[in-house]
């Protein structure tokens, strides 16, 4: 890998612990430098993340890709409101892939969330940003956007600016600073009447260095956050101009279409590309370690050339694996251990023992494709010793590292062209690199852009999966009928925090889990371990009501005296619902709630069931407490996107393995849910003015659970394994519980 010099001494400092506060606390700041290398004529960087421009505009910078989720909006109001912009000048501009633009934010932000000790946060936050640069994080992921880099960078960007700018003011008129006020980006002097445009100001306000704990707004004082402002985005992208990766074109531009191993890990042992180099606007066949690749004038010709290629791969002995091997393999390492503890509170193991009733069930899920609408794609022109980079990724900056390093280039002389993305959930991530590296490789011969595309059946035969999982149960009761124990043990990996604990008041509880690998790559997918986990809890809860004999909502709302903002998002679904009145012959609601990404979502789905056994989801309703709304329309938006996603997952989602490679390769066989299909969606805010919750994300996890205990009541059938497609729904033992 090609080290700059100044990353090799970022690296040595972070090795060797003590130098990388001081040098976070290096002067000229960020803002100082951008202005030095980035500024035109008449712009001036405030602080890293905006710039005033002699007329009196202000751009925003978001360090965070947009696939959808509105956050360009979301961020650019935090930053405004601050700020006391007028939100008719102001605009938003995705940060360049540079060093300068790093995201340290996000490391900040998640070290609390990983549970990194409190005593520790300020020394990783005065290091965070050269972390960031070290390590290239510029990602969109985790449900971060608003409630890391808003509330940590945007919101403390612009009080800071706010303060700078009155500050310049003040000292011009020649008064005290409490003196002055903002309002639609002006300085007002009460007494004489004055005021200074922030355009006016700008150019002494550049030169100063921002207040490192500027004061912030109370939210009563918000002007621009909490409203339902209109996307600048949303334009363009029904109009078609928008530009995504796949978009990207040059007249001299080629075409690759690529063939990877179908079993995961094989290397290519041979090729026979005779025919294929025969055909019209053919240029290369090219051979990679675990590929073969044909370049030529358009996409099409690629394609249809490489189905003429015959390809040999070697044998890893992955050939013979199915998914029925891969849930066998589960189920014997669950049974061969106890795993490694994730949570054990109180006695469970003594509860179990002197239990008067226990239950126990298994519950298990496949593994699912991103399947995102634009197909994973990836541009890559090498020229002059440098290298300019076109794909939809959810972090620039990391690409432009990955880049660099299969190109042996140093970072500098990659430039990333951002684009908008047609989906991610995940998949866009860093590490998910297979789309990357093969283009950068493809690119290498060629001295003219070269665009790798991969087909829909690649898309979805060479992701990076959502793992799947199986989890095993038990609950104890005493004598009373109360439950006294949880227990659980599923495979990992886990790649998200706490998805597996419970809000419930159970004394004794024991979690834990048996990393079982498989040699299917495996990576983050929309709420990660969250929509997993949430299936096996919420499913397994109204197990243990129905043991007990209690309805499903009054007994969560009796174990969850100690959470009160789950129980008001439950009681807030359950009102708008109707849940306990009165419902059409034939329909059930079930419910289900989880908290994730510091959001705490309740779902209640109204469930029916035809005579054919066909399964209709009427209408979900939904309540989240986010801490509060910085765009309304925003919450409603990602909430119903994260039902409609997680719903398509749980009615049709499956990835299975047949001799070691995926079965399904396009959508007639990895379905979704169509509009007809739909539900209606209801979304309702719960503002508890805590710590801002994430949006992208928490809606996914509940609509499965909520749907199959709605299928519970109907059929008394336990649905616990997904997808729901494979199970026959066909009326058997109907409960009478709503």
């Amino acid at each position: 890998m090609n080290i700059s010099r100044r990353r090799f001494l970022l690296s040595t400092a972070v090795v060797g612990g003590g130098f990388i506060i001081g040098y976070a606390a290096t002067r000229p700041s960020r803002h100082r430098i951008a202005n030095d290398t980035l500024a035109a004529s008449g712009q001036h960087y405030i602080t890293a993340w905006l710039r005033i421009d002699a007329d009196n505009r202000v751009t925003v910078y978001v360090p965070h890709s947009d696939m959808g989720q509105g956050i360009f909006n979301s961020l650019s109001m935090m930053a405004a409101d601050e700020m006391d912009a007028n939100w008719e000048l102001v605009t938003a501009e995705q940060a360049p892939a540079t060093d300068l633009f790093a995201n340290g934010e996000l490391i900040s932000g998640f070290a609390s969330e990983f549970g990194v000790p409190s005593f520790l946060h300020g020394i990783i936050g005065a290091s965070a940003l050269k972390v960031a640069q070290l390590v290239n994080v510029q990602a969109t992921g985790g449900s971060s956007s608003v409630r890391f880099t808003g509330e940590i960078a945007m919101r403390n960007a612009g009080a800071a600016a706010r303060q700078m700018l009155i500050e310049c003011a003040a000292q011009r008129w020649d008064v005290p600073a409490d003196e002055c006020y903002t309002k639609l980006s002006y300085v007002h002097h009460n007494a004489s009447g004055s005021s200074f445009s922030y355009g006016e100001l700008a150019a002494d306000a550049a030169q100063m260095e921002p207040p490192e704990k500027p004061t912030l707004k109370n939210p009563s004082e918000f002007n621009i956050m909490g409203k339902a402002l209109s996307r600048a985005d949303i334009p363009i992208k029904v109009n078609g101009t928008a530009k995504y990766g796949i978009d990207a074109f040059s007249k001299d531009m080629l075409f690759a279409a690529i063939r990877i191993s179908p079993v995961f890990g094989a290397k290519l042992v041979s090729v026979d590309a005779t025919e294929a180099l025969s055909r019209r606007g053919i240029k290369r066949v090219i051979k990679l370690k675990d590929s073969v690749a044909v370049v030529a004038d358009n996409y099409w010709r690629a394609k249809e050339a490489l189905n003429r290629v015959t390809t040999e791969f070697e044998q890893t002995g992955n050939e013979q694996v199915n998914s029925t091997d891969i849930f066998a393999q589960f189920d014997h390492d669950l049974a061969a251990g106890s795993g490694k503890k994730i949570l054990e509170r109180g006695d469970a193991k003594k509860a179990m023992d002197e239990a008067k009733g226990t239950i126990e069930a298994g519950y298990r899920v496949p593994f699912l494709a991103h399947a995102t609408m634009e197909p994973m794609n990836c541009t890559v022109h090498f020229h002059d010793g440098k290298a300019d980079v076109w794909t939809s990724t959810q972090d620039n900056l990391g690409i432009r590292g990955r880049v660099a390093s299969i190109g042996n280039l140093d970072e500098n002389d990659v430039t990333m062209h951002p684009v908008y993305l047609g989906g991610g959930f995940g998949r866009r991530l860093p590490f998910n690199w297979n789309m990357i590296d093969h283009a950068t490789l493809i690119a290498k011969g060629f001295d003219v852009p070269v665009k790798t595309i991969f087909s829909r059946e690649d898309d979805i035969q060479q992701d990076y999966y959502r793992p799947a999982v199986s989890s095993n149960l038990r609950a104890a009761f005493d004598a009373a009928g109360n439950v006294t124990t949880w227990e659980n043990r599923f495979t990992g990996p886990i790649m998200g925090p706490g998805a597996a604990h419970i809000p419930y008041a159970i004394p004794n509880q024991s979690i834990r889990y048996v990393n079982s690998r498989t040699h299917v790559p495996v990576a983050a997918w929309r709420s990660v371990d969250h929509s997993q986990h949430t299936f096996f809890t919420e499913s397994f809860i109204d197990e243990i009501a129905q043991y007990s004999g209690k309805n499903p909502y009054n007994f969560r709302m009796e174990l969850l005296a100690e959470h009160p903002r789950h129980r008001k998002v439950l009681e807030v679904a359950a009102a708008s619902a109707g849940y306990g009145q009165d419902l059409p012959d034939g329909h059930a609601m079930g419910i289900a709630v989880q908290e994730s990404f510091g959001s705490i979502v309740a779902e209640i789905a109204e469930v029916s069931i035809g005579n054919n056994g066909q399964l209709r989801v009427h209408k979900v309703t939904c309540a989240i407490d986010c801490g509060r709304a910085i765009n309304p329309d925003t919450v409603e938006q990602q909430v119903e996107s994260g039902i409609i996603f997680g719903l398509s997952a749980a009615l049709y989602g499956e990835i299975t393995i047949k001799n070691g490679r995926v079965v399904q390769n396009n959508f007639p066989d990895y379905n979704m849910i169509r509009m007809a299909q739909t539900p209606e969606i209801q979304v309702h805010i719960v503002e508890s003015g805590e710590a801002l919750g994430g949006l992208g994300e928490p809606a996914t996890p509940p609509i499965a659970a909520a749907v199959t205990n709605a299928i519970y009541i109907l059929t008394g059938q336990r649905i616990r394994e997904l997808p729901i497609m494979n199970h026959n729904l066909t009326r058997s033992a109907p409960v009478a519980q709503r």
